[in-house]
């Protein structure tokens, strides 16, 4: 079996991996990439819809890492030396243009994802990474506290740093099947159990199907169990034939996750979030009062998306061709309240195959911040979606990948002065 000897072996070509293979080959380092799909950044194509959200533009630090939940602060220091100004920098030295679009996400102006990826490319390119496509590790060595080598079908490679960027177990197709942890757990390492996160939701009332594919903008949606609310986000939902997507939604699903494990969990849209009870009373009576010789069933358009009008009507218990000025107060006011209390049920999440991201990985206490290495194995590093953090959409988890990997790449790099040959 051919060896191949490198400083680093960076394994996982997406982009933690990258990042951290052109840091560490920037600083000097004979690296190589390993990848076993036949080509890098095969699931980076795939972000913001093809389009790549590169980051989230929120400048403050605090701030940033607050919107990553209770592990977010394992990357304050990662996002010190790496954040969302130097990631936007770094590309737009390197000729990509960006813009930042609704809710602070930052685009390429091109729109396409193949753009960022060149980027990365030509990054890896100039600092002389040898990259190996179609190269699956098989298993990972390890004599005492170091790693001595990594196997593949046909040849080790040896190196004096590894650095593990191999994903999280979303998106399988695109070669993220949860080996990482694998690898990892055999190192001595805890895995704390994989879940998938940013994934539509799965709901029991058969109604959603007949309005499949409607949009709804600038809605709120409630997280609710025994009575108590434990989330809610504003923005856009998605009706699917099972059940309900989009941001809003993806968002939302970790904690729905979760609260399932206890029971029972149940949504509440709030149709016209920006209005009160008492406003959007005032509003549908003023309706009702435009279209007084109208049935009920005609006299919607103005409030509501056509789609969602037959179960709006079915929901109120209120006659269809009824005539308006024939309405009660106590049937205006029941559609009022249907409106601002959309309910429905969760039944559960859609798996791994269809998730973007992955919740869970390698635990935070066994990995040091400031330098990304594994306080077990003292060649390792950790980049990426394999570790325990996870963000909401809107370029939170790529930044996450950005920072974390350079800050890998860096310390890899740095650290083979410390080593012995």
């Amino acid at each position: 079996m051919d060896k191949f000897y490198f400083d680093i072996v960076v394994i996982g070509g997406g982009p933690a991996g990258m990042m951290a293979a052109g840091r560490a080959g920037g600083l000097g380092a004979k690296v190589v990439l390993l990848e076993k799909n036949e080509k890098l950044g095969k699931k980076l194509l795939l972000t913001g819809k093809g389009r790549c959200n590169i980051t989230q533009a929120e400048f403050d630090t605090r701030k940033l890492v607050a919107e990553y939940g209770k592990n977010g602060e394992f990357l304050f220091s990662p996002f010190s030396v790496f954040g969302v100004k130097e990631v936007i920098k770094f590309f737009n030295d390197r000729g990509l243009a960006t813009k930042i679009e609704r809710g602070q996400r930052v685009f390429p102006v091109s729109d396409k994802a193949q753009d960022v990826l060149e980027v990365l490319l030509n990054y890896l390119k100039k600092v002389g990474v040898t990259v190996m496509t179609n190269s699956e590790v098989l298993k990972i060595e390890k004599e005492g506290k170091i790693i001595a080598k990594v196997i593949l079908k046909d040849k080790e490679i040896i190196a004096r740093n590894y650095i593990l960027c191999t994903g999280g177990q979303s998106y399988s197709t695109t070669g993220s099947t949860g080996d990482g942890y694998k690898w990892t757990k055999q190192l001595g390492h805890q895995i704390i159990e994989p879940s998938p996160a940013l994934v539509p939701i799965r709901i029991k009332e058969s109604w959603v199907k007949e309005v499949q594919g409607l949009t709804l903008k600038n809605v709120e949606i409630k997280v609710f169990q025994d009575n108590k609310k434990w989330d809610s986000r504003f923005g856009e939902v998605l009706f699917t034939h099972f059940g309900l997507s989009g941001p809003i939604v993806l968002d939302i699903s970790k904690k729905v996750g979760n609260l399932l494990q206890n029971g029972e969990v149940r949504l509440v849209v709030d149709l016209k979030p920006a209005l009160d009870f008492k406003i959007l009373d005032e509003r549908i009576k003023r309706d009702f009062e435009k279209y007084q010789n109208k049935m009920f069933k005609n006299a919607l358009n103005d409030l509501l998306p056509q789609k969602l009008i037959p179960i709006i009507i079915r929901f109120s218990q209120i006659n269809p061709e009824k005539i308006t000025n024939q309405i009660t107060k106590e049937e205006r006011q029941g559609l009022t309240k249907l409106l601002k209390n959309l309910e429905m049920t969760v039944i559960g999440l859609l798996g791994f195959e269809i998730a973007i991201i992955t919740s869970g990985g390698v635990s935070l206490r066994e990995i040091d911040s400031k330098t990304m290495r594994s306080k077990i194995i003292d060649n390792l590093y950790f980049a990426g979606e394999i570790i325990n953090v996870d963000g909401p959409t809107g370029g939170y988890n790529l930044q996450s990948c950005w920072s974390t990997g350079y800050v890998a790449g860096q310390s890899a790099a740095k650290n083979l002065k410390s080593l012995s040959q």
